[in-house]
């Protein structure tokens, strides 16, 4: 794990810095509280930690396939 310390209008740039991934910037500090701004391409997923924790539960509770549906043979 990569921590680093940046201020409020600072940025973290992710991946090659000619052509990133995306871009992390911090918003405002308030506080104890921490607004972040990502700026990254609309494919790419970006959760809370708590929702991504929902989703892992959601998929593992997900029923398993049990056969598939083939379709009637042409006579």
């Amino acid at each position: 794990m990569l921590v680093i310390t940046r201020r409020e209008g600072e940025e973290v740039v992710i991946g090659d810095p000619k052509n990133p991934i995306g871009v992390v910037r911090i918003a405002s500090v308030k506080g104890e509280r921490v607004r972040v701004a990502f700026d990254f391409p609309r494919d790419v997923e970006i959760h809370r930690r708590e929702i991504a924790d929902q989703i892992v539960v959601e998929i593992d509770d997900a029923p398993a396939v049990i056969g598939e549906i083939k379709p009637a043979s042409a006579q």
